[in-house]
């Protein structure tokens, strides 16, 4: 689905990674872990066209994307979720989620997502007429990822959706993507809690220093380097 070769990118011409090769199969879970700053974040905003790419090439489904503008990006299918719960405080569920499909000119289109969104996030429905700011932190970030979905995805990229979320909130916030990855979503998850991240990718990719040191399957959670670093030494 997603093909990432040689890619060089970062900001205002200090490049942060430094040659990534990566891929994302249809309806796979990518997991990127790594230490702050090792460029997790600048990888989803290089393929969301959020910052600057000097070199390399970014396919999806295999078309190039490099450098697509962002608004063509959602229209190809690819959706971005950035981290700290960012939701419109001052709108109501329901207006956040029609924010998400502001692109879209085919009403019937809208309310058909608008449904199936309901149908996966229940509470969501619920609380349709109440004010953003009014959710917990939790239900904030399941309505910034509901918001995305509302762009008919085909690749989901998420940067930090636990973060700050009580251990409660985490583990339905986890299991949601697992469930939309069900559905035939593509998802890349950048966490910081690599152990939940192991756990629900079906591959994952160690970022240092603007370069991939490891990856593989779920078995890279019995990695040394893993264990210590990430793991607590567990």
């Amino acid at each position: 689905m997603l093909s990432i070769k040689n890619l060089h990118s970062g900001y205002n011409g200090n490049e942060i990674l430094h040659g990534i090769d990566l891929s994302v199969a249809p309806n796979e879970i990518v997991a990127i872990i790594g230490p702050n700053g090792s460029g997790k974040s600048t990888l989803l905003k290089s393929i969301f066209n959020l910052c600057s790419v000097f070199s390399g090439k970014i396919c999806f489904k295999g078309k190039d994307i490099t450098k697509l503008p962002t608004h063509e990006l959602i229209f190809e299918g690819i959706s971005f979720v950035p981290q700290g719960r960012q939701v419109f405080s001052d709108l109501t569920v329901r207006e956040n989620l029609e924010m998400g499909a502001f692109i879209m000119q085919d009403n019937a289109l809208v309310q058909r997502n608008l449904e199936a969104v309901f149908k996966k996030f229940p509470f969501l429905k619920e609380k349709q007429n109440h004010y953003a700011f009014s959710l917990s932190g939790g239900q904030q970030q399941m309505l910034a990822i509901a918001r995305a979905l509302m762009q008919n995805s085909e690749l989901l990229l998420l940067d930090e959706p636990s973060l700050g979320l009580s251990p409660k909130m985490m583990k339905e916030v986890f299991e949601k993507i697992v469930e939309i990855n069900r559905e035939g979503i593509g998802i890349i998850i950048v966490e910081q809690n690599a152990k939940q991240a192991i756990k629900i990718a079906h591959s994952t990719f160690v970022l240092e220093d603007g370069k991939i040191a490891l990856q593989g399957g779920k078995e890279i959670v019995h990695n040394k380097k893993i264990k210590e670093i990430y793991l607590g030494g567990r």
